[in-house]
């Protein structure tokens, strides 16, 4: 049992001593008591559960969708020169990137999870209870991060696993076949789904910066869906290079079977989206606790 002595007054001490020799606890829950309530608060959510389901829905429909376009591609491949000539210069196994086609949409929406899962907590005002709950503010921001990450990750996985088993036996009418334990395509599966995971804390790092919901969902869409093709239409050496360094152009890099000449190396493209991800995040977290809420 732990004891706190009294000592007198004008003895140098104003308060309890605690003589037990354990440290006294800081203010707020523990990081995993924070992390279960921000996990239950997620999974009761429904509009939380309507866009996991709906990122499901649309990466194994788009999936099967384009098992169906590749099977008519390569018929056309079969009697048309032109289109064979086209097959030949997409190069490699066109079959392994079958489950993964939905993979842009899922990006959005799961990205777009993120920003709502911290500028909802600004815009209904839950982010007073939340911080009076956890007055350091970092452990329950680092909580979300983790669930949203990780379900994002979970849920991308599961969903391209899915979509690889609905596409094999329409490929199988076409002649194509689509192996699911090859190393590339679990490599695709693998890095597909860290690279959700990290759209998904993009979004948060900017939903917590702006603090609005549709000005963050709009910041995540100019970031990863307009920017590139803008610095693809303007004219210039400087636009051509720096497209290389946005964080949408840093997969297929990371996926690609052989290094595509002007394009960024694998290490490369990992290290830039890892600074894409740690630098908002770190801003985020910053400011986070500087602003009042």
């Amino acid at each position: 049992m732990s004891t706190s002595t009294f000592v007198q007054p004008g003895s140098g001490s104003t308060g309890p001593v605690n003589t037990s020799g354990n440290a006294r606890p800081g203010p707020g829950p523990s990081f995993f008591r924070v992390l279960n309530s921000e996990f239950i608060k997620f999974r009761t959510l429904l509009s939380t559960l309507i866009l996991l389901a709906s990122t499901a829905v649309v990466m194994v429909g788009f999936g099967a969708l384009s098992a169906w376009g590749t099977g008519q591609f390569a018929d056309a491949a079969a009697s048309d020169p032109s289109a064979a000539e086209a097959m030949a210069a997409q190069g490699g196994d066109l079959a392994v990137t079958v489950p993964t086609s939905g993979i842009a949409f899922a990006q959005l929406i799961l990205g777009s999870l993120g920003v709502l899962l911290m500028s909802s907590e600004f815009t209904t005002g839950m982010a007073r209870s939340t911080f009076a709950a956890v007055p350091k503010r970092i452990p329950a921001f680092l909580a979300k991060l983790v669930v949203v990450m990780v379900s994002a990750f979970l849920l991308t996985a599961v969903s391209t696993y899915i979509a690889g088993l609905v596409s094999v036996p329409i490929l199988d009418n076409y002649g194509l076949k689509l192996d699911l334990g090859s190393a590339q395509s679990v490599k695709l599966l693998l890095v597909n789904s860290v690279y959700v995971a990290s759209v998904a804390a993009i979004g948060m790092a900017m939903g917590t910066l702006v603090r609005n919901s549709a000005g963050g969902i709009m910041s995540l869409v100019g970031l990863f869906f307009v920017a590139p093709i803008a610095f693809q239409l303007i004219p210039g050496e400087f636009f051509e290079e720096a497209r290389k360094y946005l964080p949408g152009n840093t997969i297929n890099p990371l996926t690609a079977v052989e290094h595509v000449p002007d394009t960024l190396e694998a290490w490369q493209a990992a290290l830039v989206l890892g600074a894409w991800v740690v630098v908002p995040l770190v801003l985020a977290m910053v400011l986070l606790k500087k602003r009042d809420v």
